[in-house]
């Protein structure tokens, strides 16, 4: 677009923003993201005409989010396909954590001097409900890709700017782990900026499986010699589950994520009791015939599950709702309860089963083996017993 016409849409776009924040008609409806983002700010209280919370995180705070974000393996990557576009004298790319605070900012001197001035700066708290709509708070809230254009922006002292954003995750598990950002004056809006920035992301996502993978090579080449030496169907997996070598069992590539002292559920090996390695986890077979004693407590305020036969024994506190979802299946036995029975248990009904689903995805991410599914039941290799006032 050229820049009259970036002009001429920048006031049409000032017009929309002064009406819909005065409460008049404005002569036509902002886009759908933006109308989601400008009520959601609105409802946090966050002044158009002010200096919302800016204060950037000292220096030592900023280092420290660097080294722990797995962004920092890929910065060097997105910085270089960024900056070598021919207008990347107009603007800065910024790299801004799950949380939306800036940990790396590049690009023009001049552009930085400006945005210094906007408080767009590292350590900045760049979300929402910090500085309103942006790309980088948007992207967070709505979970996707975002352009702002001038006046699409809350704030007026953004109105000058132009910005595309893109979440970046980890491909080994999905997890959110910052956005990517291209800003700079808004007249100087270059039609491939948001190729660019979507090009970035995906080389960087890239570049941390690769990563990953190397990652998985060294794991198998440290287990080479208990290997060699072992008997017996094993896994050597990654701290999120990840295959790095088998033994004697046909796999997929990952399993659940193993935690210390938790049973796990692997097929073709059943119940397993994780062993730490350096840089990852063995998991072979338990040999005994029951690995686990539980204990569920629904006299205790919450009630509590605790665990022997680990190697160390646990105990969880459980919400009213989990509590009542392993009660149920104590109760049912070796056969189980299918989604359908264990919502008719809790809600009387068979129309929850969706929320049945999601309420045993949370609670196996927590006792691992303990629950298992098709139908939901108690683990294979686990006692449970209930203690309730009828008990006492």
């Amino acid at each position: 677009m050229a820049t009259h016409d970036l002009a001429m849409r920048a006031r049409a776009l000032v017009r929309i923003h002064d009406a819909v924040l005065s409460g008049s008609a404005p002569p036509e409806r902002p886009r759908a993201v933006v109308a989601r983002s400008w009520t959601r700010v609105l409802d946090l209280g966050i002044d158009p005409d002010g200096r919302n919370g800016r204060d950037p995180l000292p220096p030592a705070d900023v280092d420290e989010r660097r080294r722990q974000s797995r962004l920092g393996l890929v910065i060097d990557e997105i910085r270089e396909l960024l900056l070598s576009a021919a207008d990347a004298s107009n603007y800065l790319v910024v790299v801004a954590d799950a949380d939306g605070i800036v940990l790396w900012r590049s690009g023009s001197p001049r552009v930085k001097r400006q945005a210094d001035g906007l408080g767009f700066a590292e350590g900045a708290h760049w979300a929402e409900e910090a500085v309103g709509t942006n790309a980088i708070g948007t992207a967070l809230a709505e979970g996707a890709p975002v352009q702002l254009f001038s006046a699409e922006h809350f704030e007026n002292a953004q109105v000058p700017w132009y910005c595309t954003a893109s979440p970046i995750h980890d491909p080994i598990d999905g997890s959110l782990l910052g956005i990517v950002d291209v800003s700079g004056p808004a007249l100087t809006l270059h039609p491939a900026i948001e190729a660019l920035v979507t090009a970035s992301v995906r080389l960087a996502e890239a570049r941390l499986w690769r990563h990953h993978e190397e990652r998985l090579e060294q794991l198998r080449r440290t287990a080479e010699p208990l290997l060699s030496g072992a008997n017996g169907p094993l896994l050597v997996v990654d701290d999120h589950g990840w295959v790095a070598a088998h033994q004697g069992v046909a796999v997929r590539d990952r399993v659940e994520a193993p935690r210390p002292d938790r049973a796990l559920a692997v097929p073709g090996l059943g119940l397993c009791l994780p062993e730490r390695l350096r840089g990852g986890w063995l998991i072979r077979p338990s040999t005994a015939e029951t690995v686990l004693l539980a204990t569920l407590d629904l006299t205790a305020t919450p009630a509590t599950l605790e665990v022997h036969g680990a190697e160390a024994p646990w105990r969880v506190a459980l919400s009213p709702r989990h509590a009542e979802v392993l009660a149920a299946l104590a109760e049912a036995g070796r056969g189980g309860l299918t989604a359908g029975a264990l919502s008719h248990r809790l809600y009387g009904d068979g129309e929850h089963q969706v929320t049945v689903r999601a309420e045993v995805s949370r609670m196996r991410k927590a006792l691992g083996a303990l629950l298992a599914t098709n139908p939901y039941r108690i683990g294979d290799g686990v006692d449970l017993v209930v203690v309730s006032d009828r008990t006492r």
